[in-house]
């Protein structure tokens, strides 16, 4: 990954959530083809709202409705789309979905994204470490002063794709915070995908 990449990306996220008023620039929500009904929504998990991209193959869910879900189809210059940023209202905290080309393993993007967040200022990290998401799930936690925290899953996609996942919130945000970042990581999944056809989610 060149300088610019997907770590400034993760710069950007925790200066905003650092000032709770400052937030990730996103494209307005792009309305999306239900593929579920309300009934078979609160099936997949209860309390939840589960969102399915059938082009880019993923499926995701937020916890409840204090985490609002924006939803964009722009690519970067190096194939990195950014399809969609949740943000819980109360707090500032956000998680932030990207699909990057399968470049590199889990690990090796894992690797890139721990050395380039320790290259910008005041960054801290841990190493990063297998997480029980998929066989080959990697991920590690960051800290920025003593303002953020954050959290980064990387993992496999469908055929030729990788899922980055980061979520940043205030040091001061409460636990159940925290346990609803978990939530989503878990509830990433690849499903497959039908070319041609946009996503689609609720």
């Amino acid at each position: 990954m060149r300088k610019g990449g997907w770590w400034v990306v993760a710069a950007a996220m925790a200066a905003g959530c650092a000032g709770q008023k400052q937030q990730l620039k996103a494209a307005p929500a792009v309305a999306k083809a239900e593929v579920a009904q309300a009934a078979v929504a609160t099936a997949v998990a209860p309390g939840s709202r589960r969102y399915v991209d059938t082009e880019l193959g993923f499926e995701i869910s937020r916890p409840d409705g204090n985490w609002q879900l924006d939803a964009n189809d722009q690519m970067s210059s190096e194939g990195l789309v950014i399809p969609l940023v949740m943000r819980h209202s109360e707090t500032g905290a956000q998680v932030v979905l990207q699909v990057a080309p399968a470049v590199a393993t889990p690990s090796q993007f894992a690797e890139r994204l721990t050395a380039g967040l320790r290259g910008q200022p005041g960054f801290i990290t841990t190493d990063p470490e297998p997480l029980p998401l998929t066989e080959s799930s990697v991920g590690f936690d960051f800290a920025v002063a003593d303002k953020v925290q954050g959290r980064v899953a990387v993992l496999e996609g469908g055929p030729g794709q990788v899922f980055l996942v980061m979520a940043t919130w205030p040091s001061d945000a409460p636990k159940e915070v925290t346990g609803s970042v978990d939530r989503i990581f878990s509830s990433l999944k690849a499903v497959p995908r039908a070319a041609g056809i946009g996503g689609s989610g609720r």
